[in-house]
């Protein structure tokens, strides 16, 4: 029986000192667990600020005229800003225009309500934001990493914090412009001299149009028929289906769609993929049209700017 007693208290005294540590007695197992927690979570800080800034993101560019001139200009593109996360080091984020979607990393000025905002910078189109926030707004620049590597390497941002929704009846605005003025195409068009009496023939070029059916069929409501679609033009067939990806926050790589969302209060760039999201009746009407842009045609007309 003395030999047992000495074997417990020999016992219990290595498990003492195995759970002694800097001088204290811990309870083995639990309070290791916190602080491995502690050195793992950083507290995050000025939550009012997470959220999506979205607006206009412009500078000058060097653009083409349609005699084949080139001239400099401002162009102006949509921006949004998602900031995921402070700490008292940190900012966490993301930045999406033109369907590029790229994270970033800064600091937070508290006293300046600034901010310094890198982004990777292994791909071309990377850069370093520097932006003031005053309310639910947001202003500054956007400078690029590799100057010669985009065609506006200095931009001016202007933003304001917008809540991201998915809202089936989005539709364009019935005043929307559209015409697709982004890939004219170029036509030879005959004419006869009055005086001469001999048919002559010149180069003119021309814009896609999309008609009033944009504004009749929703593929995110209902589930489109082959009848409905057959006598469209293939702009109104990219609309329709494109309208979707809009609805769920898709950014645009392509500049013909970004022109005709942007002109919405509604359209809000968050992400480059967004096909989980859509709903399976989504997926089937994007499935039909997809077949019928196939095989449509477009209408052209002319226009002047």
């Amino acid at each position: 029986m003395k030999i047992l007693n000495y074997t417990l208290v020999s016992l219990l005294a290595v498990s003492l000192v195995g759970c002694k540590k800097d001088g204290k007695i811990t309870e083995t197992g639990k309070d290791s667990v916190i602080a491995k927690k502690d050195s793992v979570v950083v507290p995050e800080i000025y939550k009012e600020y997470y959220g999506i800034y979205t607006g206009d993101f412009a500078g000058k560019e060097m653009i083409s005229s349609e005699d084949g001139e080139q001239y400099e200009d401002f162009v102006n593109k949509k921006i949004s800003l998602k900031i995921n996360r402070i700490t008292k080091d940190s900012v966490y984020g993301q930045s999406i225009v033109n369907g590029n979607q790229r994270p970033f990393r800064g600091v937070f000025n508290e006293s300046m309500k600034s901010f310094v905002l890198d982004e990777p910078g292994n791909d071309k189109t990377d850069g370093r934001f520097e932006i003031k926030l005053s309310g639910d707004s947001i202003t500054g620049k956007w400078n690029a990493f590799n100057k010669t590597a985009v065609k506006s390497p200095l931009k001016t941002i202007k933003l304001s914090k917008k809540e991201f929704v998915y809202n089936p009846n989005f539709m364009l605005d019935q005043d929307s412009d559209l015409v697709d003025w982004s890939n004219p195409k170029d036509f030879v068009e005959k004419y006869t001299d009055e005086e001469t009496g001999k048919t002559e023939s010149y180069t003119t070029s021309k814009n896609r149009v999309a008609s009033e059916a944009i504004f009749k069929l929703n593929a995110s409501k209902q589930k489109l028929t082959e009848k409905e679609l057959k006598n469209l033009r293939k702009l109104d067939l990219e609309i329709i289906k494109n309208s979707v990806f809009a609805r769920h926050g898709y950014s645009f790589k392509k500049e013909t769609y970004r022109y005709f969302f942007e002109q919405t209060d509604w359209y809000i760039p968050v992400s480059n993929n967004v096909d989980k999201e859509l709903s399976p009746m989504e997926k089937d009407n994007v499935a039909l049209l997809n077949r019928f842009i196939k095989y449509a045609e477009d209408k052209y007309d002319s226009f002047g700017r």
